[in-house]
């Protein structure tokens, strides 16, 4: 008996959770646009990375985006695809202050965490082992938190990386930069996800057509750009592009042995830290291309 109940992907609504940053929406332009011809309907959810976390832990959409740190919770209904990643390669989330702050004397201080379940804060679990205090809140509440006092210090994602100067604050630890200290491999810092309830060939299908729209943005770049960046984030086009180009690149297209190699280390540390019970078995999907 077939475990399958989709027999076919034809006109099936696959709904793509994917958020407003300007790396995830450049990757799916292709989609968005209808640039990539498909046999079924691509449907698309905007949410937040923290927000996509918590629906990937309920296991409804067909695709989406999530911090790699919360794969081990989700990996019996997900598998991952080989592209999608947003990795840092030697650069990577920023801790940030306005008063300027020693690394090694964090304890006692507040510390502006954008999401419990994201890759960032496993980094920062791992690389600080100080008793600080962690406030949890929206990524784009970080920077204001810092500037009005009531954190001392906080983690920056996406744009605020490229942007955080403007703002007056200081860099206290790159921990992209730590983790390729320790490791020397590029740090996965978002994945997507394919749901198993799909075939390993549904599966193939559904991320060739999403590898084809991140290559359609790579090599249609402005227009890529200006759509990612039509999502309101107060980033001017060369910040964008820039940042953009961080984390959308080859790694994205393909992320390799070396990628399975850093997430499979991603993990080990987050077990021997006893912040995961256990390691997940991670077998990659990949795209016909």
């Amino acid at each position: 008996m077939d475990k399958y109940k989709i027999k076919s992907l034809k006109d099936f609504n696959v709904t793509f959770g994917h958020s407003p940053d300007a790396d995830d929406a450049f990757m799916f332009y292709g989609l968005a646009k209808n640039k990539i011809p498909t046999t079924f309907k691509v449907n698309h959810l905007m949410d937040d990375i923290e927000s996509l976390n918590k629906r990937a832990t309920s296991g409804k959409l067909e695709v989406t985006a999530i911090s790699a740190a919360h794969y081990p919770k989700v990996s019996n209904n997900y598998q991952i695809m080989s592209c999608g990643s947003s990795v840092g390669r030697n650069y990577g989330p920023l801790l940030v202050s306005e008063k300027k702050i020693n690394e090694k004397k964090l304890s006692g201080l507040k510390i502006a965490i954008p999401g419990k379940f994201t890759t960032s804060y496993l980094l920062f679990q791992i690389f600080i082992n100080q008793n600080i205090e962690p406030v949890f809140m929206h990524f784009d509440e970080v920077i204001n938190s810092i500037k009005s006092g009531s954190t001392d210090a906080g983690i920056l994602l996406h744009e605020g990386q490229v942007t955080f100067q403007e703002y007056g604050l200081n860099k206290i630890l790159d921990l992209g930069e730590r983790w390729f200290e320790k490791t020397s491999l590029p740090i996965p810092l978002g994945l997507d996800l394919v749901h198993k309830k799909f075939s390993p060939e549904h599966r193939k299908e559904i991320t060739t057509a999403f590898y084809k729209s991140i290559k359609y943005a790579i090599e249609n770049e402005d227009k890529a750009l200006d759509y990612a960046l039509s999502f309101g984030r107060g980033i001017e086009k060369n910040k964008g592009r820039k940042f953009v180009r961080m984390y959308v690149n080859n790694d994205t297209l393909n992320m390799g042995q070396e990628g399975l190699n850093a997430l499979n280390k991603l993990f080990q540390f987050a077990k021997e830290s006893e912040i995961i019970d256990k390691q997940p078995n991670i077998e990659l999907c990949v795209p016909d291309n």
